[in-house]
């Protein structure tokens, strides 16, 4: 483990970077492989400790995953599970913990679901409400709303319809997408999934509706609001399925060629993405990078910003994007005038309270920062207001990543916990280091 990290202060970058896999793809497409009947061989698969602990509960649940190389895995599939009864610990692995519930809730067993203390802070007694209209017993072990979990044998009430808040968080939808064909084939009915009030965060759901309809379940909807899981909905495995580069990723390293000059080119997503992170691109295009788009890479090149030159300041709704939405907070010290990210109240809900760890990790660097519920804005730093400061990360892989780019300032900066990335990219700081040139 390596307790902190110092960064120099860097002045230009350049080069070509070849991305993780997606870690929201790679959590679905693994699941959704172990709900279809047959063999799905998966490549380009994330190796990080969110797919681990995934592969560890599936395994743990009696499917078959074994592994075929770097990247490639291959599950055989089917349900109910063999093991009926058990014990998992999905660390702080939202994209495992939500659909993992809702698919062991709706298939019958007996199961404990754990985290750690932060996957314990995290909501998720929307889903559970959900859930329990369709007939689960999940009770809580610790506080109402939150993890763990007790997922308990049921019988499923047959419910035509069932609502879901989408507010919190667009995975307690997700996993009830992902479930729905296993309770329309034990009811042999239709269910139709609501969304109560606003859905956040909806290019998460388009990712879902995607890989279903590549597992053979198409999905209808009613201007997001409505969600129609056809009674003969059956998962079907798939032969091959290549996993996509990690868009939210992939705005690291955006950012790099728009502040460092570049040119610096980003392999495994692009123009075809199905991930909505992709628009990160219009983002640093609109604060002044150029950036050339193919249908599987990203090309950016932008300012150098440490010496002198500025990017265009911005005042932007984030709700589509939230995660992508901390790399332009970065960007926002760099900018020509005050920036401000509008609508991530999702934030708060995240590894950490990611409004109240952004805003204070900025003032340490010497930023002006101001915050509220669901909005916060940035003001750039100058020359002479920059501190050198050590970053807490608080556990939170987007944060140390994101503050990776604070070494364009004057100062360099230092890293706490810089192992945290390993949740979705163990090997980031050394490809950052060697796009980087002081």
């Amino acid at each position: 483990m390596t307790s902190s990290l110092y960064l120099s202060p860097i002045v230009t970058a350049s080069g070509r970077v070849r991305l993780p896999g997606s870690k929201s793809i790679s959590n679905r497409a693994l699941l959704l492989a172990a709900l279809a009947d047959g063999e799905t061989r998966l490549s380009g698969l994330l190796d990080s400790d969110d797919t681990r602990v995934m592969i560890a509960a599936l395994r743990q649940l009696g499917v078959a995953v074994e592994e075929a190389g770097p990247g490639k895995v291959t599950v055989q599939g089917g349900t109910p599970f063999s093991v009926r009864s058990a014990d998992i610990f999905l660390g702080n692995a939202g994209t495992a913990f939500r659909p993992l519930t809702a698919a062991l809730a709706v298939m019958g067993g007996m199961y404990k679901l754990s985290g750690v203390p932060r996957m314990h802070e995290r909501p998720i007694g929307d889903l559970v409400d959900a859930l329990r209209v369709l007939g689960a017993q999940v009770d809580y072990l610790g506080t109402v709303g939150y993890p763990p979990l007790q997922i308990h044998e049921a019988t499923l009430s047959g419910q035509e319809r069932v609502k879901v808040k989408g507010s919190v968080s667009s995975q307690f939808l997700t996993a009830l997408l992902m479930c729905a064909p296993l309770c329309v084939a034990r009811s042999g009915k239709a269910l139709a999934i609501e969304v109560d009030g606003e859905l956040i965060s909806r290019p998460y759901i388009q990712i879902t509706l995607r890989l279903m309809a590549q597992f053979g379940v198409q999905v209808q909807h009613d201007d997001w609001a409505r969600f129609v899981i056809p009674a003969d909905a059956r998962y079907r495995a798939v032969d091959r399925l290549e996993v996509e580069g990690d868009a939210s990723t992939a705005s690291y390293f955006m950012a790099l060629g728009a502040l460092g000059g570049g040119p610096l080119k980003i392999e495994g997503v692009g123009s075809d993405s199905m991930q909505g992170d992709i628009a990160f691109a219009d983002v640093v295009e609109a604060m002044g990078a150029t950036v050339s788009r193919r249908p599987t890479s990203i090309e950016v090149s932008g300012p150098v910003v440490a010496r002198g030159e500025r990017l265009r300041s911005f005042d932007l709704d984030f709700n589509l994007i939230p995660d992508a939405a901390m790399t332009a907070a970065a960007m926002a010290m760099y900018a020509d005038g005050p920036c401000t990210l509008r609508n991530i109240g999702s934030w708060r809900v995240k590894e950490t309270d990611r409004i109240h760890a952004m805003h204070t990790e900025f003032e340490k660097l010497g930023a002006q920062v101001a915050s509220g519920p669901d909005w916060l804005t940035v003001h750039p730093l100058q020359a002479s207001q920059w501190r050198s400061a050590s970053i807490a990360t608080y556990d939170d892989h987007r944060m140390a990543m994101c503050f990776s780019l604070a070494a364009f300032g004057p100062k360099g900066v230092t890293i706490d916990d810089p192992d945290c990335v390993s949740k979705t990219f163990p090997g980031y700081f050394p490809v950052f280091q060697d796009l980087v040139q002081a």
